[in-house]
């Protein structure tokens, strides 16, 4: 019996004894942005799709735009509904989480979605003034893509048609002026 009570103290200690790590609340961008000093200093989570450009910095980090509208999960081209405006906000990470990660999104590519932790800065001093995510670890939720171009025949015809129509009401008016 003293075996189990020292043992089972034992345990209760070496928890007790742990450092306990806050969990990070998980927000949107919207509300992130609609109550930034109610979340300034906090440690935070946010999913969304990167989009811009990775911008590689001389100090190893990198600056990000991460977005976590209707669009990033569900694209217009790939049958989304247009819902609402675009949102996001820049983010500063390690470049380390970036050696790998697919390009971020664009007109013909659809960025990878990720899950960030981090840091939310409001007007960091130290930056300028700047408001950002100051990320501590990054996963991908999923990975980035190509976005496939549908070319519908009747668009390409219509087009080239319209386009040799105009060409030769261009010819005969300037056919007509010279001979005047």
């Amino acid at each position: 019996m003293r075996t189990f009570v020292f043992a089972a103290t034992l345990v209760l200690v070496t928890l007790v004894a742990l450092p306990v790590q806050a969990a990070a609340d998980t927000v949107s961008v919207g509300k992130l942005l609609s109550e930034p000093t109610s979340f300034d200093g906090k440690q935070i989570t946010i999913s969304g799709e990167l989009i811009g450009d990775y911008g590689f910095r001389s100090d190893g980090t990198v600056w990000a735009q991460l977005n976590d509208d209707a669009y990033a999960l569900s694209p217009l081209r790939e049958g989304g509904a247009l819902h609402g405006s675009n949102v996001g906000l820049g983010i500063r990470a390690d470049e380390g989480f970036f050696v790998a990660i697919d390009p971020p999104g664009r007109y013909n590519q659809i960025g990878p979605v990720v899950s960030v932790t981090g840091t939310w800065k409001y007007h960091d001093p130290d930056r300028g003034g700047e408001s950002y995510l100051e990320v501590v670890s990054l996963e991908v939720v999923k990975q980035g893509r190509p976005v496939r171009e549908s070319t519908r025949p009747l668009v390409v015809v219509t087009g080239v048609l319209l386009t040799l129509m105009a060409s030769g009401l261009l010819f005969l008016s300037v056919s007509r002026r010279s001979s005047e």
